[in-house]
């Protein structure tokens, strides 16, 4: 199942991704030739108008080709009839334009996602808004690390926890804030602790025993609490609420994104802070899991890592080809070709050098 989710995940964030680039294409006079979900093999195709429109077998991307956006040698010649429709021939602003309407189309999901979330009813952390908005507060699983005790036992990301308990005291089972727990099972060293939690309507109770050197620091049971209640929003204020939300989302993916890169060039970079197609597909199993409202927000988030990677300046993403433009403004003439591509062929292959580091960081993590 979490497959299946992640599939349709992709598919629809790259959908919107390649219809920003595919409007403004069309909106600025661009031929377009193919709008496609997938890579071949097409599965599914059909012509309309001057545009094939495709569905691909492997279903890991996208793209929108427009006459004329590689680098090649070009010449106004009787030869192409629609050289004036070329992406190169239209002017610099109308090119970074259509670059930066995949990125703008994301964010747009993003919003609509996140302002749909407080319409219905979206799960929040306590401290994010006032505590008297918020219904429903519980003490929630937010993350359990694999081999834990608390892993071995059972418990699982999403797990609403009702009780813990000692062999001596009564259950604490009312949770202000999760200091209360966490200092529960600080204070409970290798000795047996219940805990009574509920999943899908259902209570189980188990019995596990803190230990050292879980996580650093203190005695733990490998698992991160979060105390999360529902808050709603008539239709202006969640659309209000959810831009706010997602402009501190792209601040703060931002930010992440450049410390992240900081730390590579000084040799300092914790893959564990980034996830690959592996690891995106176990969180989106656990998004899945706390419900539809949590993956509709978590589709949110990647939407909004998605846009901002792609604003990266490295060749043969949006980020790229925007640079190019900007030096070829500056320069006041066209890159050459051979130097165009070859910088693309790099930037190509350093973006799959990261992937297969990336994917084997979540081999280990997660098998």
């Amino acid at each position: 199942m979490p497959i299946i989710i992640f599939i349709i995940v992709l598919g629809i964030l790259i959908f919107v991704h390649e219809l920003g680039h595919f409007i403004f294409a069309k909106k600025t006079g661009m031929l377009v030739e193919e709008f496609a979900i997938g890579f071949p093999p097409r599965i599914f195709s059909f012509q309309k108008g001057e545009t094939k429109y495709s569905i691909g077998f492997i279903p890991l991307g996208g793209f929108v080709k427009i006459h004329g956006e590689d680098y090649e040698e070009q010449t106004n010649n009787s030869k192409d009839e629609n050289y004036s429709r070329r992406f190169t021939s239209q002017s610099k602003w109308a090119q970074a334009i259509v670059l930066v309407a995949g990125v703008f189309f994301n964010l747009l999901l993003a919003w609509l996602f996140i302002s749909i979330g407080f319409m219905s009813g979206l799960p929040v952390a306590v401290d994010q808004f006032e505590s008297e908005s918020i219904d429903g507060a519980q003490l929630i699983l937010i993350d359990v690390l694999p081999e834990s005790p608390a892993d071995q036992v059972g418990l699982k990301t999403g797990d609403t926890i009702l009780s813990v308990k000692d062999n001596e005291n009564e259950p604490i089972q009312n949770f202000e804030n999760t200091k209360i727990v966490e200092d529960f099972i600080a204070g409970h060293n290798n000795q047996e602790i219940e805990i009574l939690y509920e999943r899908k309507g259902e209570n189980t109770l188990v019995k596990l025993i803190p230990q050292t050197g879980v996580v650093e620091g203190k005695p733990a049971i490998g698992v991160s609490f979060g105390m999360v209640g529902t808050i709603k929003f008539s239709i202006g204020t969640a659309f209000w609420e959810g831009l706010k939300t997602t402009g501190s989302l792209i601040v703060a993916t931002a930010t992440g994104l450049f410390y992240f890169i900081k730390d590579i060039f000084m040799g300092a970079a914790d893959l564990s802070q980034i996830a690959g197609p592996i690891g995106i597909v176990f969180l989106v199993g656990d998004a899945f899991n706390f419900g539809f409202v949590y993956l509709l927000s978590f589709v949110a988030l990647i939407s909004i890592n998605l846009a901002i990677i792609n604003l990266i300046p490295i060749p043969a993403l949006d980020g790229g080809r925007l640079l190019f433009i900007l030096i070829e403004v500056v320069k006041g003439s066209p890159l050459k070709v051979k130097t165009a591509n070859n910088l693309n062929l790099i930037g190509f292959i350093l973006l799959i050098l990261l992937m297969v580091v990336v994917t084997f960081s979540d081999i280990f993590r997660f098998f």
